[in-house]
């Protein structure tokens, strides 16, 4: 059953004191620690960090999407200054995105010992996941342990101070009801199959010299962990970009995928978040902007708006269904759609056209993170307004 329904009508860890930061370890660990790591360390504790979530499969987005959210947030992030130099972490002025992968309980080589993937959840240490969020939001500096990609083992642990807005992306982010339960506000990149499909296609056979039967095998070979463990974390998500195969071009005629249909899924009565809406809130409206405003050439655009429910919640939608030519038009489109958070005229589109280089720039993919970006600030600026 289609968990998304449209409408056509309308319708306990432990609390330390302020100024004080308990460097949370997990015992489990096999590196050892310098004694001078053991005190507590001093650090400012004024404000209470905002905590996101960003949950997707492998290959889905996610490094794309925090960098267009960085990039709303105020500068642009890169790897701690003077660290590992295979760390995974992103600072900004404003935030720190870390990725989950740090907290695998396993390392590759465990892994296959154990006959687990990366996406089992018995393969990560959720309870050092959730002391250490738990302490960053709460003003408290961690010794977060470091995933090595490259090598595939854990390295000795890197300080995280906590920042404003702290970015928690990966496969498992709403795995975990503790974990999940800090989240101030929970996006997840939604991938169709078919999609999928195509766009590790064109990696893989390109730059990695893949066959097509051993691209395959491999997503079959993940399927079943990404369908039990990190597809139905899509139910908990405030945000969901749903990525589909284009309807603007009959029948298999777009294998390749490179036009989309992305839908924009926003949950009804999230605190501080006000969904986006084409035209006229709670309609039900289809639009082709092609024409003098926005040059369209084959097969066009079309966008969509609508509500309905999405595992039980009430949802507003907005869809885009094609791809831009030319990225300066784009304000046109920006102009038709409200509750876009923006701070000055055509934000929306000078934020697409400082990213033009990134994947979906010139689709909804890229529409849709920028203006979910846009939402994340200005939850932030909310809760620090009520503070």
């Amino acid at each position: 059953m289609a968990a998304f329904t449209m409408h056509t009508s309308a319708a306990t860890s432990p609390y330390s004191p302020a100024g004080t930061a308990i460097l949370l370890r997990s015992r489990s660990r096999s590196y050892s620690y310098p004694t001078a790591a053991t005190t507590t360390i001093r650090v400012s504790c004024s404000k209470t960090t905002v905590v996101i979530g960003v949950a997707a499969d492998s290959g889905c987005g996610k490094s794309t999407f925090t960098r267009r959210l960085t990039s709303v947030l105020g500068g642009g992030a890169e790897p701690p200054r003077g660290g590992n130099p295979n760390s995974n972490t992103l600072v900004s002025d404003t935030a720190t995105v870390i990725c989950l992968d740090d907290y695998h309980s396993l390392d590759r080589a465990g892994r296959k010992a154990k006959g687990v993937t990366a996406l089992d959840p018995r393969a990560i240490d959720f309870d050092l996941m959730y002391q250490q969020v738990r302490a960053i939001k709460d003003g408290r500096a961690v010794e977060k342990p470091v995933y090595n990609h490259v090598t595939g083992r854990i390295d000795p642990p890197e300080l995280i101070t906590p920042p404003e807005i702290l970015v928690i992306k990966g496969l498992h982010p709403m795995y975990d009801e503790r974990v999940r339960d800090l989240l101030d506000l929970s996006i997840y990149l939604d991938i169709s199959n078919e999609v999928k499909f195509a766009w590790k296609v064109q990696r893989d056979m390109a730059e990695r010299g893949h066959s097509l039967e051993s691209i395959r095998a491999s997503i079959e070979a993940r399927k079943p962990d990404f369908d039990a463990y990190i597809e139905p974390q899509k139910q908990y998500a405030d945000a969901v970009i749903e990525v589909l195969p284009t309807q603007l071009i009959p029948g298999p005629g777009d294998d390749e995928g490179k036009v989309l249909r992305v839908k924009l899924i926003m949950k009804e009565g999230v605190e501080h978040f006000a969904p986006v809406y084409l035209f006229d809130e709670g309609s039900t409206v289809n639009w082709i902007p092609c024409g003098r405003k926005l040059s369209c050439s084959y097969p066009g655009i079309r966008f969509a708006y609508g509500f309905g429910t999405y595992f039980g919640h009430e949802v507003s939608v907005v869809e885009m269904d094609g791809q831009f030519d030319k990225l300066d038009e784009l304000i046109y489109v920006e102009t038709h759609l409200s509750n876009l958070s923006t701070k000055f005229y055509g934000e929306v589109a000078q934020q697409m056209l400082t990213h033009a280089d990134l994947p979906g720039s010139n689709n909804g993919t890229g529409l849709f993170q920028t203006i979910v970006g846009l939402k994340i600030r200005d939850l932030y600026e909310q809760i620090v307004a009520r503070r």
